[in-house]
């Protein structure tokens, strides 16, 4: 889609490709498939026709989600992730019910290992990142939309690689659940979405801790 969106297979002229192959980095696929995936959406033979659709709705407990999908048969999908949220104690609402607690924001990551917080810090404001945070093992570095590409090239040229490279909902508040059936309930709300092939992302508010193992 971001190959015939953008009107481009090149990704220094398309933007929107060029942030699906920074994703695709991060998780690891190799060079070989990703450029085998743009020839095949670039070339004539690829006539699939798939629509980008965006659903809203809360989990149990009032946990607010966001779910994207790219399918080529948007009344399936659409019966398949209202089902989702009716089997899992939620309930799919308009568009808009919940996407005002979410800002878009370019999200890099990168491993805290040996690297110097103050340095990282402040080669990312240089780049032109927004905000920065410390968590436990790896460093947060958000960006503007726009300013995404720009910020994780430049970011990449100084030698820092990612665990994470992408655009995302992130939420303004989060909610815990306390409530056992509830935890379980929305585990399995995210996890039924994620297998499902159209679902492309699952953006939520729900603040949980993993849990700790035991000695």
């Amino acid at each position: 889609m971001a190959v015939k969106e953008g009107g481009s297979a090149d990704p220094n002229v398309n933007s929107k490709l060029k942030d699906c192959i920074a994703k695709a980095k991060a998780n690891n696929v190799p060079n070989e498939n990703i450029d085998r995936i743009i020839k095949k959406a670039a070339g004539d033979g690829d006539t699939s026709k798939y629509e980008a659709n965006t659903y809203e709705g809360y989990g149990p407990g009032g946990i607010a989600v966001i779910v994207e999908t790219l399918t080529d048969n948007k009344n399936r999908t659409a019966g398949e992730v209202r089902h989702y949220f009716d089997k899992f104690g939620g309930n799919m609402g308009t568009q808009g019910c919940v996407a005002f607690m979410f800002s878009r924001k370019g999200v890099l990551i990168i491993e805290k290992e040996d690297l110097d917080e103050d340095k990282v810090m402040e080669d990312a404001l240089e780049c032109g990142a927004s905000d920065f945070q410390a968590e436990d093992d790896v460093f947060e570095i958000y960006t503007e939309p726009d300013d995404f590409s720009t910020v994780n090239n430049e970011l990449t040229a100084k030698g820092y690689t990612f665990v994470e490279a992408e655009i995302e909902m992130v939420p303004s508040t989060y909610t815990a659940l306390t409530d056992e059936e509830q935890i379980v309930k929305m585990q399995k709300l995210l996890d039924t979405l994620e297998d499902n092939d159209d679902v492309q992302n699952v953006w939520h508010n729900w603040e949980y801790d993993e849990p700790q193992d035991e000695d």
